[in-house]
């Protein structure tokens, strides 16, 4: 049981590691990376949407007996965090004495950003409670998802209005949560397991909000034909990963 622990704290430590990905910006100028930030938010918008459409939802539909109890969960995940972003707001113009100002949208995918690390560190810990070969798997798989994703949570957080460095720091703490979720897994086991499964649909709502209501507008800004084309096939890009990642598994 020891070397299970290990393993389980060490692999989610390692993907808690994964948030620092955005590091190497720290030796570019602020000028490059907002002139490339769209890029990176279009590949956050096809990480999200391919994470929700092609993992999280079918996942969903496949553990959950009542599809419709499933689907209602998905549209109460979209429906929170529209009100979550409502009170984020109402708290952003309470603020106006403050000399800058942070957009809504980095403080709410930081929220949901947190959720699915805390999901990621319980099925990390539920899969090596089963074995250790199942716990290294799920880990590596983890890790390959959770690349392109921060990338582009990353690139959203300085759009919204975070210095690199405080967005380099806050993605790692949401990260940490995953190291809350292999707790929660060692101790509670099954109960942690089932707890994971009523949160992946609403975590699935989310991440369709978040890259609908919050993200796409953004790029709809964007006018030039060019940076259009590159946008969209930044976003297909990201869904790609999503789909690549989902073959590698099956083999």
């Amino acid at each position: 049981m020891t070397t299970t622990y290990i393993y389980a704290f060490a692999s989610v430590i390692t993907v808690s590691l994964v948030s620092l990905v955005g590091i190497f910006s720290l030796s570019l100028k602020e000028e490059i990376i907002k002139k490339y930030v769209g890029l990176f938010i279009s590949l956050a918008v096809g990480a999200l949407l391919g994470d929700a459409f092609i993992h999280l939802i079918p996942e969903t539909l496949e553990k959950f007996s009542n599809k419709t109890l499933a689907s209602i969960l998905i549209i109460a995940g979209i429906i929170i965090f529209l009100a979550i972003e409502k009170f984020l707001h109402w708290h952003h113009h309470g603020e106006d004495k403050e000399a800058f100002h942070i957009h809504p949208v980095g403080k709410l995918i930081l929220f949901t950003d947190g959720f699915h690390n805390l999901i990621d560190g319980i099925i990390i810990g539920v899969s090596f409670l089963i074995s250790l070969p199942i716990g290294i798997a799920t880990t590596l798989a983890v890790i390959l998802h959770e690349i392109p994703q921060e990338i582009g949570d990353f690139a959203v957080l300085i759009h919204s209005g975070y210095t690199t460095k405080r967005a380099l720091f806050l993605n790692f703490l949401s990260a940490l949560m995953a190291i809350l979720g292999v707790i929660l897994a060692l101790i509670f086991g099954n109960m942690a397991e089932a707890f994971s499964l009523w949160i992946l649909p609403i975590a699935a709502g989310g991440f369709i909000y978040i890259a609908l209501a919050d993200l796409i507008p953004e790029l709809q800004k964007t006018k030039e034909l060019k940076h259009s084309i590159f946008q969209i096939l930044t976003l297909l890009l990201g869904v790609l990963l999503m789909v690549a990642l989902l073959l590698l598994l099956k083999n």
